[in-house]
C-alpha cells in the first residue's frame, strides 16, 4: 500500500498558521516580485480567482472582496515543510519527497501491526495539524499513480475525512469512475484532448485498455505503465533516497527584478547573485554541474514583440561546483544573449548535467591541488555564511555597481510577513 500525503492550499495554509485572523477569510500569496497568484484559499477559489492572474489585473477583485494579499516567504515555508516531512520521516517506512508539499509514503508490511490503515491516516493527519497547524488530505492505494487519485478525492468532498483509502476493487473502481482522464497523474491536457477524441474521458474508461493499447497512444512503456497502474498493479516504487530527500536533477535560481534593468553591469550584477546562490544550493547537496544556462526575459506584457525570452546554454569543460568558475561562465553567457538597450524584467541561471562532487572527470593538465584548494576555499566560505548569515561574504561580481548600495534586482514584497522559524528577530512574542 502506498500513501500520498498533500497538503492543502500549503503557502496559504503556512500564513494562516501564524496568523489565526486569516482563517475564513480569502486569502492568496503571489510569486517573487508580486507577479501573480501561486496559491489561494477555498475562499479565494470560490470568488473565480485562478492561479498564474496576474496581481495587477485582478487588485480590483482583491480589494472588493477584501482578499489578504501576501508575498511569498519562502524561508517559512521550507521550513513549514521539513516540518512536516519530518514527522513522515518518524512514522513511515520509507518516505519519497515529491514536492515542497507533497510525500510518498510507502506503507508495506504495516498491515500486520497497525491495523486499519484509515484510521492510521486519520491520525497521522491530526499530528500533523496539532504539530504544525497544517491542513493535509491522504490518498491511500496500492499504486503510486491510484494514491495521488485517491488523494484528489478525498480533498473535493465537502465536510469529509480528508482521507480515502482505495483498499477494495469495489473502491477502486468508484474512484476511477469518478476522475476525469485529464486528471490522472501522468496523463494531461494534450493527452487528455487525444483520449476525448478516442472516446475515453473517465479514468475507468483508460484502466480498462489494453497495453499494447496504451504502448501505442501513451508512449510506449510509460503508458502501459500508468494503465497497470490504474489496474492496482504496481510499476513504480520510491524514489531511492538514503534519508527520505531527493537530490534535485537541476537546480535554478530565477526572479523577476523589482524595477526593469538595462545596464549591462545591473544585469551581470544580478546573474552574478544568481549564479552564487545556486552554487550554494549545488554544494549542498554535494553535485556539480557541466552546463550552464542563462535567461534574459523582456516584460511579456510590454509592447515589444516576442520572443520575449533568450537563453545562453554553455557546456562546462569540467563538472564544477565553484562558485568563481561558474560566475566566469556566466558572465560569458550574459554576453551572447544581452542586447543594448533592451529593458530586461526577469533572469536567472539553470545548473544542469549533475554529477557527484568529487566523482566528476576533470581536466588532464589542471593540477589536482588546485582543485583541493578551491574545493576548500568553497567549503569555508558556505560555513562562513552559515554562521553568519546569507551573503555575509560575497563574491564582489555579485555587488551592484560601486557607490550604490542598492540591490536593483531584488523584488517587491510589500506583503511579506515575518519569517516566523528561521529568524530570531522574527519570532513571535508572547505576553501574558
Amino acid at each position: 500500500m502506498y500513501g500520498l500525503v498533500d497538503c492543502n492550499n500549503f503557502y496559504v495554509s503556512c500564513e494562516r498558521a501564524f496568523q489565526p485572523r486569516l482563517l475564513g477569510r480569502p486569502v492568496v500569496v503571489l510569486s517573487n516580485n508580486d507577479g501573480c497568484i501561486i496559491s489561494r484559499s477555498q475562499e479565494a477559489k470560490d470568488l473565480g480567482l485562478k492561479m498564474g492572474e496576474p496581481y495587477f489585473q485582478v487588485k480590483p477583485v482583491l480589494l472588493r472582496h477584501g482578499v489578504q494579499v501576501c508575498s511569498s516567504n519562502y524561508a517559512l515555508y521550507g521550513d513549514m515543510s521539513r516540518r512536516v516531512m519530518h514527522y513522515l520521516a518518524s512514522v513511515a517506512p520509507e518516505i519519497e519527497i515529491y514536492s515542497i508539499d507533497e510525500c510518498f509514503l510507502d506503507l508495506h508490511g504495516l498491515e500486520p501491526y497497525c491495523g486499519e490503515f484509515t484510521q492510521l491516516a486519520a491520525e497521522w493527519r491530526r499530528q500533523i495539524g496539532r504539530r504544525t497547524h497544517i491542513p493535509v488530505c491522504i490518498g491511500l492505494a496500492p499504486t503510486k499513480t491510484l494514491a495521488k487519485l485517491a488523494n484528489r478525492l478525498a480533498k473535493k468532498q465537502p465536510g469529509g475525512s480528508g482521507v480515502l483509502c482505495l483498499d477494495s476493487p469495489e473502491r477502486r473502481q468508484w474512484a476511477l469512475e469518478h476522475t476525469p482522464v485529464e486528471d490522472v497523474w501522468g496523463i494531461g491536457g494534450q493527452y487528455g484532448r487525444k483520449l476525448h477524441e478516442q472516446g475515453i474521458r473517465t479514468a475507468a474508461e483508460l484502466a480498462a485498455q489494453s497495453e499494447s493499447w496504451a504502448r501505442k497512444q501513451l508512449g510506449g512503456v510509460v503508458g502501459a505503465r500508468l494503465v497497470r497502474e490504474l489496474q492496482g498493479r504496481p510499476c513504480q516504487g520510491l524514489l531511492p533516497s538514503e534519508d527520505g530527500s531527493l537530490s534535485r536533477k537541476s537546480i535554478a535560481c530565477t526572479r523577476s527584478f523589482g524595477e526593469p534593468l538595462s545596464d549591462f553591469a545591473d544585469l551581470s550584477a544580478a546573474v552574478a547573485h544568481f549564479t552564487s546562490r545556486a552554487a550554494e544550493k549545488l554544494r549542498r547537496q554535494g553535485s556539480a554541474a557541466s552546463v550552464l544556462t542563462v535567461l534574459l526575459s523582456k516584460n511579456r506584457f510590454g509592447p515589444e514583440p516576442p520572443p520575449h525570452s533568450r537563453t545562453a546554454v554553455l557546456t562546462l569543460p569540467t563538472a564544477t561546483s565553484d562558485t568563481g568558475e561558474l560566475l566566469r561562465h556566466a558572465r560569458a553567457g550574459l554576453r551572447r544573449i544581452w542586447e543594448p538597450g533592451t529593458v530586461y524584467k526577469k533572469a536567472g541561471v539553470l545548473l544542469d548535467g549533475l554529477e557527484t562532487a568529487g566523482q566528476q572527470q576533470l581536466l588532464l593538465f589542471e593540477p589536482n591541488e588546485q582543485a583541493e584548494r578551491r574545493a576548500q576555499l568553497m567549503a569555508d566560505l558556505d560555513k562562513i555564511n552559515q554562521r553568519f548569515g546569507a551573503g555575509a561574504v560575497r563574491f564582489a561580481a555579485a555587488l551592484p555597481q560601486k557607490g550604490t548600495y542598492v540591490l536593483p534586482w531584488v523584488g517587491q514584497s510589500q506583503f511579506q510577513t515575518p519569517a516566523y522559524t528561521t529568524v530570531w528577530e522574527d519570532l513571535l512574542c508572547i505576553r501574558g
